[in-house]
């Protein structure tokens, strides 16, 4: 028999259920396609145009307000922030959630159940729950306006991403793990150097989805980031959505900043996003 994926049975069902959800995508996707563009539009119009001629193409593209926000307002400092904050704390929850992956995947031992629920429960409850034991924890260690803080932050709200992996390796044939073992190779390098590799649309689908969650995460930087320094690219658009009113093209401009590297990153990496969230999902 063929192999047919998760997304081919939901294509071939034709239940209303099926068939909302289609509608529901498909005007999210329409109101999006309306919304971002002219975002980046206004982006290119002055506050006085803006006023009058709030939506459609400027009359004049101006350079003004990007002006404005990279060199006065020194937005190039904060979106570099958020440029190694973000591939940091990626690189480090990609690699610790897939080691933990892995671990309860491949291996029994007492406790693995409750570990698995563990995590799974994590993902029902967001991270700002726990933000006061968080913060006495994250400001005993000192690391309070610190990269390594947030680092570590980020790194710990990985179940999302142990979910995922788990699911993953799970479809993995035992044969090559006792293959590799016979071979002499280590557990590290059995994982580093067979599992890892054979994870890469995981990886790249996790690594998207993780990636927009860090980026665009306001509410982190804004407990544990308040030196001027160290802030990131959302505390620096909030300060001119605190007075909207006088600042509104700069804002436009400062979202079309923001908004520019997820959409790169998702054009980049769509076709690896649907292969990862399909992995697993073959019968035979």
């Amino acid at each position: 028999m063929a192999r047919r994926t998760y997304l081919d049975r939901i294509r071939a069902s034709r239940t209303p259920f099926t068939v909302a959800i289609v509608v529901v995508l498909t005007l999210y996707c329409l109101i999006a396609l309306f919304l971002i563009p002219n975002v980046m539009l206004s982006s290119f119009k002055t506050r006085g145009e803006l006023i009058n001629n709030i939506m459609g193409f400027p009359h004049a593209f101006t350079l003004e307000n990007y002006v404005t926000v990279l060199v006065e307002d020194n937005f190039i400092r904060y979106f570099m922030n958020s440029v190694v904050l973000s591939g940091l704390a990626l690189t480090s929850l990609l690699f610790f959630a897939s080691m933990t992956a892995y671990g309860l995947s491949r291996y029994r031992f007492r406790g693995r159940d409750a570990l698995q629920v563990y995590f799974l429960l994590g993902t029902m409850f967001p991270i700002q729950l726990g933000i006061l034991p968080i913060f006495i924890i994250i400001r005993t260690l000192g690391l309070t306006n610190t990269f390594l803080g947030m680092i570590l932050i980020y790194t710990a709200n990985m179940s999302l991403a142990v979910f995922i992996f788990s699911k993953f390796f799970r479809t993995l044939p035992y044969a090559l793990y006792e293959s590799a073992r016979i071979d002499g190779a280590g557990e590290f390098r059995i994982f580093v150097q067979i599992m890892l590799p054979m994870s890469k649309p995981v990886l790249s689908t996790v690594g998207i989805i993780q990636f927009v969650l860090i980026w665009n995460d306001f509410y982190m930087p804004l407990v544990f980031l308040t030196r001027r320094e160290v802030r990131t690219l959302t505390l620096a658009i909030f300060r001119y959505l605190s007075n909207f009113l006088a600042n509104w093209h700069l804002v436009f401009t400062a979202a079309t900043i923001a908004l520019v590297p997820v959409i790169v990153v998702f054009f980049l990496f769509s076709e690896q996003l649907v292969a990862g969230l399909t992995a697993g999902s073959m019968k035979e």
